[in-house]
């Protein structure tokens, strides 16, 4: 079917709430993608921090496949062996708590919320200013951007908007408050990692009033930023975070990982869902879990990431370079035409998240020489 066929059944046929580059990909390998005439991309997207081991990883095809011709779904009324599996090793690879699985990161984070409020019932949920924890209700309700917000009012209650300034998020945590919810990463606002003294505030600020503390992990983790979960890098330790994107290696799955305070909050009952940690899904997290739970693997992706930020510096017309690992942005005038302009004429996937923001997720297995090779393609386009 020709990309023109498919803009047609779009057009009759789908809600437009993408705002889709007219592309049809066909074909994915590694950190490379083939559109439907032939043309070959390097993909610095990676689905928006999802294929972080590359397009069709051997490990993660071979898991989908056998465990799809096993067996595909049971529903959590009944025992599989790959939740189970998944769930011990992200424990003990984290918080050492228990792991609630979900489909996407935005459920994740409705859980997140439910154990918060669980715990200190009808309490404040405190979040940063340029946060972006999803788009259902109460995902939304913590994410403080009026053009998301606004159209869908009322929001859930009990969300504390605060600046990202010590002490106005002391001055906001009280004992009516039930967590601080917080990216060590934000991503989808430009990529703007948290200080240190500001998580260090949020980590006392909770641990004096009885509050939780709860990172949002769904963009920085898997190995995004160059350890296994975003908070390694920092001086604190979340008391819950939440997980997605990555995790499933381009299936959807998602997870809530609580450490052991908040372990036994939620009852049975309190939430669920027809799909989560499903068979499929969590056997293929366990292979990417493979992958990226190495330490050699992890000190590569360090590497790459200082090799690509450091070529991003000497780009004619980039700004501000941010961001940890693989998880990069960049300030440049003009950055959505820039993005569609690499996309068309350098063969390159990139993403702007804003008027002057220009986003890197390359997958995590990227090569030096892809690295260079992007910042040449971008070194052409400006």
């Amino acid at each position: 079917m020709s990309l023109s066929e498919l803009q047609a059944l779009e057009r009759d046929h789908v809600v437009p709430t993408y705002a889709r580059l007219p592309v049809e990909f066909v074909r994915g390998e590694g950190a490379r993608l083939w559109d439907d005439e032939g043309n070959e991309y390097l993909d610095f997207l990676c689905g928006i921090s999802v294929t972080s081991v590359g397009h069709c990883h051997p490990k993660v095809v071979e898991a989908i496949r056998e465990q799809a011709g096993r067996l595909t779904h049971t529903t959590n009324l009944f025992y599989t062996e790959p939740p189970m599996r998944l769930a011990a090793r992200l424990s003990q690879r984290s918080l050492g708590g228990k792991v609630l699985f979900a489909n996407s990161g935005a459920e994740a984070i409705e859980a997140a919320i439910k154990l918060a409020r669980r715990a200190r019932p009808q309490g404040d949920i405190v979040v940063f200013e340029g946060a972006f924890h999803g788009r259902t209700y109460g995902a939304l309700s913590a994410t403080p951007q009026e053009s998301k917000q606004a159209p869908f009012a009322p929001l859930v209650p009990g969300f504390v908007v605060v600046p990202k300034d010590v002490e106005a998020l002391r001055a906001a945590v009280t004992d009516r408050t039930a967590a601080v919810l917080a990216e060590p990463v934000q991503g989808e606002t430009g990529v703007w990692p948290l200080p240190d003294e500001l998580l260090e505030a949020a980590r006392a600020a909770c641990d004096q009033v009885g509050a939780a503390l709860i990172f949002d992990e769904i963009q920085s983790g898997m190995g995004r930023t160059g350890t296994l979960w975003a908070y390694e890098q920092t001086p604190v330790v979340p008391d819950a975070m939440t997980l997605a994107k990555a995790l499933g290696g381009g299936l959807p799955i998602g997870a809530l990982v609580t450490g052991d305070r908040l372990a036994d909050v939620l009852r049975p009952g309190d939430h669920g869902s027809t799909f989560a940690g499903g068979p499929v899904a969590a056997a293929a997290a366990n292979a990417v879990l493979d992958v990226v739970d190495d330490p050699d693997f992890l000190a590569g992706v360090l590497e790459r990431g200082e090799r690509l930020a450091e070529g991003l510096k000497e780009l004619p017309g980039v700004g501000d370079v941010r961001g940890r690992g693989l998880m990069r942005a960049i300030e440049i005038e003009g950055a959505p035409e820039l993005v569609r302009r690499a996309l068309f004429e350098q063969r390159l996937v990139l993403n702007a998240t804003g008027p002057t923001t220009v986003r890197l997720l390359p997958a995590l297995i990227v090569g030096e020489a892809e690295v260079d090779e992007a910042l040449s393609r971008l070194r052409a386009l400006l």
